[in-house]
């Protein structure tokens, strides 16, 4: 893709990895999309790392995205990261014990910023609040962050979260959950993240009206190279 910003392609709906997953994969994998990912939740382990395998046989970035809150939980997740043999781990509350784990191993740790709570993930705090929480994350280890900015409670994401963040946060800025529009797309390649996440949307017809999966994939892709 000519544009900067990276498109990951999240195989999940509803924040939970689709079970024909490794099938939509390789009806797809040759795409001009190099980041894929999908959750912690829907398949077994041997079968999230036989998808990992396969998406780096096909030359792909790697994510696991995880929605525990709990340290506990989002330990686990970043175990399980390591032992599939991800490039990015997305996701978790941020703990400092999270980031410690990763800072000699291979998954980036890009944790959530700001308060998230429930499932599907929201996002709440202040923006400012949100804002400082990133700064910390980034300085005690996190390599970059997720943002739920279309999952925030408080106000439109457009009017002030996305543009004060992305002109405060200097580390990579991955923006996740809800990009389901034409509308929010185009907003997202005029704010120019690192990265953001589209799951959902692919899987519920939101960009090509009854088409399949890899028809809405190679629609974005379209609108992103023309942009």
């Amino acid at each position: 893709m000519s544009n900067s910003v990276k498109l990951i392609v999240m195989l999940t709906n509803n924040d939970r990895t689709v079970e024909n997953a490794n099938e939509i994969f390789e009806n797809c994998k040759d795409l001009e999309v190099e980041c894929w990912g999908f959750k912690d939740i829907g398949l077994p382990v041997a079968e999230m790392q036989k998808l990992v395998k396969n998406m780096k046989r096909a030359n792909k970035k790697t994510f696991l995205e995880v929605v525990s809150i709990g340290e506990k939980e989002g330990m686990k997740g970043a175990k399980l990261s390591v032992e599939c043999g991800f490039d990015y781990l997305m996701g978790t509350v941020f703990y400092e014990k999270i980031a410690d784990y990763l800072i000699d191993k291979h998954p980036k740790y890009y944790p959530f910023c700001g308060k998230i709570y429930g499932h599907p993930s929201i996002l709440d705090g202040s923006v400012d609040e949100i804002i400082n929480h990133a700064k910390y994350v980034l300085k005690n280890g996190a390599k970059g962050v997720d943002l739920l900015a279309y999952r925030y409670i408080k106000e439109d994401a457009d009017k002030r979260l996305i543009r004060d963040f992305l002109g405060q946060i200097k580390g990579p800025v991955i923006l996740a959950g809800s990009i389901d529009s034409w509308d929010r797309l185009e907003k997202v390649l005029n704010y120019k993240p690192w990265g953001f996440t589209i799951g959902s949307a692919f899987f519920n017809n939101k960009f090509v009206k009854n088409g399949t999966f890899r028809e809405q994939i190679e629609k974005v892709i379209e609108y992103i190279n023309n942009d």
